[in-house]
């Protein structure tokens, strides 16, 4: 029965990607547990930290930094973080369409879009549509450092420093639940006001030691690696949350298939059976 063998190999096939799958699952899981501890770990130093640019956007400082000072914008960067791996559902294709329509919005009010990828995704997909990428940071593994991603940092913010661009921006997929993962554009370059409270406005600032040059060249500096670094971490979540979820939905559909190539191969080999019998029948009555 050519037929019936033809679909017992489908069934095989499809029996090993399914386990297959579901031990990319389980692996998804246990990394994503980790992966979230690590998140929740690292957002209330990113958070303390823009809580006090806030205030100093509000502050008074004798000191003027050049990250809080707007200017025309002519030239945008972005610091895009994407997966090194695929297999995570639409989370990266999520995160490119943003992209490439906010990509498309500078573009039609004529400001340059530089670009600056973390994670192969990105990296891949960007350079092969001829984007603008000066710098990237790939291969950084479940557990990244910022060492490994400061050179990306540096490049950026040296190009708003010297001029080459007059906002910079951060894109990553933001970690909402387990099933829910959001890309998010945060503006980290120049630095704007915001309503943080009436209480805190006013003529107020803080003291700052040994000067306020000193302190705030150190600590924006420290703002905009902490942004960064969250975001990346963020986007570690996500794509561990995603993938779990892909190869879950991969393993149920396999599961399904298999089930309706099971029901097709019994109704073969029955048609076969029956078949095999009737022969049989005539063969003896025409004796």
């Amino acid at each position: 029965m050519a037929v019936g063998k033809e679909i017992r190999l489908k069934i095989t096939s499809i029996k090993n990607t399914q386990k297959i799958t579901r031990a990319m699952e389980m692996v998804a899981a246990s990394k994503m547990r980790r992966t979230q501890e690590r998140m929740q770990a690292t957002r209330p130093y990113s958070r303390k930290i823009a809580q006090i640019i806030k205030h100093l956007a509000h502050a008074n400082p004798e000191y003027k930094h050049p990250f809080t000072i707007e200017r025309p914008v002519n030239r945008v960067g972005v610091i895009l973080i994407s997966s090194d791996r695929g297999l995570c559902g639409g989370l990266n294709a999520n995160l490119f369409r943003l992209a490439l329509r906010r990509m498309r919005g500078w573009n039609a009010e004529d400001k340059a879009v530089t670009l600056s990828t973390i994670g192969q995704k990105g990296t891949a997909f960007f350079s092969s549509i001829g984007a603008n990428v000066v710098s990237q940071a790939t291969k950084l593994g479940d557990r990244p450092h910022l060492q490994d991603i400061i050179g990306v940092i540096k490049t950026m913010v040296d190009e708003y420093s010297e001029g080459k661009i007059d906002e910079l921006y951060v894109l990553y997929n933001e970690f909402l639940n387990t099933m829910t993962q959001k890309p998010r554009l945060v503006q980290l370059l120049p630095i704007r006001p915001e309503d943080i409270g009436e209480e805190q406005k006013g003529q107020w600032d803080y003291i700052y030691e040994p000067d306020a040059k000193e302190v705030l060249d150190q600590l924006l500096i420290r703002y905009v690696e902490s942004i960064v670094f969250q975001g990346l971490v963020e986007n570690n979540a996500c794509e561990q949350a995603a993938r779990m979820v892909a190869m879950k939905s991969a393993s149920d559909n396999a599961g399904k298939l298999i089930k309706e190539l099971q029901l097709i191969y019994n109704k073969a080999r029955q048609a076969a059976i029956t078949q095999e019998i009737a022969e049989i029948v005539g063969g003896a009555a025409a004796v």
